[in-house]
């Protein structure tokens, strides 16, 4: 049983002494030579307004959030759009009650002002 998995371990270890081989190649050989300019921090050309550690507002977060869910009901879309001749009326109203509820969610964010970036 173990031996079915053997041909992915002898994988694992090359890919390992490999990417350890490069890594050690490109320190020992590669250049060092960092100057002030190089190792100073850099922020679109521009030396940096404030600390790097600065607070986000929660709107920026609960878009992101928003974002993900509605990205992923695409995700859930693509499946069932590809079997849809399989799984029959069944199929069709699970989806309908899914899109459904996601867009009463969408609506209550859209009322909440969730959407509005003032």
């Amino acid at each position: 049983m173990l031996i079915e998995y053997l041909p992915i371990l002898i994988f694992l270890v090359f890919a390992l002494i490999f990417a350890s081989l490069m890594i050690s190649v490109g320190f020992a050989a590669g250049p060092s030579n960092p100057d002030s300019e190089k190792n100073s921090p850099y922020e679109c050309g521009f030396d940096p307004f404030e600390d790097s550690r600065m607070k986000f507002d929660v709107r920026y977060y609960l878009v992101a959030i928003l974002f993900i869910i509605f990205d992923l009901e695409i995700a859930f879309l693509f499946p069932w759009a590809v079997v849809i001749h399989e799984i029959g009326l069944t199929g069709l109203l699970a989806m309908a009650i899914f899109l459904l509820i996601l867009t009463v969610g969408f609506i209550y964010e859209w009322k909440k002002g969730a959407l509005e970036w003032d």
